[in-house]
């Protein structure tokens, strides 16, 4: 499958919003395609460049994002909100000529619904607290509270950890386990 990349200083998870502002002519060619099309995009963490000007390198996992809503900004600008679906893994990249990166990826299989365990339900209880403060962005985002997956994407997501941790826990394939190195982080910080 090859899709437009775009690459982020930022991690987006399955099932997490994605508010953008685009202003680059690249960027806003591809929004209009994908919405023309219905198609959804990457969106990768940089590993090495600047979110404008040239493509930027990017790391090999990242998440299929839909564009769900757009409008014309105050200051004129585009602004869309997309959200995350499935992770990929990026199996090569080109850059087209206006430096947009298109790349060819395999889409990984959705993880499984898990409930929380016992020792993990305080992490439940903390996000509760999180989205309640987080604003508007996720007022149209599903809850899934019983969701391991679910639960351990928001608090990823959400939670004020360096990117490197971050694709770290995207990269996981066991929600339960992601949970588990959430809540040991957590306690480390004395947080929870």
């Amino acid at each position: 499958m090859d899709i437009p990349l775009f690459p982020l200083r930022a991690v987006l998870f399955p099932g997490g919003p994605l508010p953008l502002r685009i202003f680059e002519a690249r960027y806003i060619d591809m929004v209009c395609r994908c919405m023309k099309d219905e198609l959804p995009f990457g969106v990768c963490l940089i590993s090495h460049g600047k979110e404008v000007g040239e493509a930027a390198d990017t790391v090999k996992t990242g998440t299929l994002a839909r564009i769900i809503d757009w409008h014309t900004r105050h200051d004129g600008l585009l602004g869309i909100t997309a959200i995350g679906e499935s992770r990929f893994s990026v199996a090569s990249t080109h850059v087209e000529a206006n430096q947009l990166v298109v790349a060819n990826v395999e889409v990984l299989p959705d993880e499984p619904e898990l409930g929380i365990p016992d020792e993990c339900m305080v992490l439940t209880e903390l996000l509760h607290k999180l989205l309640d403060q987080a604003g508007h962005h996720y007022n149209n985002v599903p809850k899934k509270y019983a969701d391991a997956s679910w639960v351990g994407f928001r608090l990823a997501e959400i939670l004020p950890i360096q990117p490197a941790m971050k694709i770290r826990f995207l990269e996981m394939q066991d929600p339960i386990l992601r949970l588990e190195e959430i809540n040991k982080l957590l306690e480390g910080m004395q947080i929870i």
